[in-house]
């Protein structure tokens, strides 16, 4: 069984446009070192938030995403568009928390710097996993 996670749907409110419908939120010490390590690939509507983040790398990932740095205010400070495995982003100092999405994502929803993201959370059901 897994347990209920935090899960958060995230809107680019600049640009009117949604971003995920699942963002994972990835806040304490394990669920931010795993990441998306085992993950073979996002969905459209899936990502993952972590916060706290002043950068990220897909070292030991199986795809690219795409990664929006944000500040204290949720605006977007730096992008990074299709980060393919075993790369890292420089360390943003002024930054609160990175948003990592499929590849692709951050141009079909038009997400700039300068644009703020807003996040409504969802809780997801817990799922029973049969093996």
């Amino acid at each position: 069984m897994r347990w209920q996670r935090k899960t958060a749907r995230v809107t680019n409110a600049t640009r009117g446009t949604v971003v995920g419908q699942r963002i994972r939120v990835a806040e304490n010490g394990l669920t931010r070192i795993v990441g998306l390590l085992g993950e073979r690939e996002l969905q459209p509507g899936d990502g993952l938030l972590i916060v706290p983040s002043q950068g990220v790398h897909t070292l030991g990932m199986q795809f690219p995403i795409d990664i929006a740095i944000l500040d204290n205010d949720w605006k977007v400070i730096a992008i990074r568009r299709n980060l393919r495995p075993f790369r890292m982003t420089r360390v943003f100092w002024k930054a609160a928390a990175a948003l990592e999405l499929p590849s692709g994502m951050l141009e079909a929803t038009s997400t700039l710097v300068g644009d703020r993201i807003e996040f409504d959370r969802v809780d997801m059901a817990a799922k029973s996993v049969e093996k």
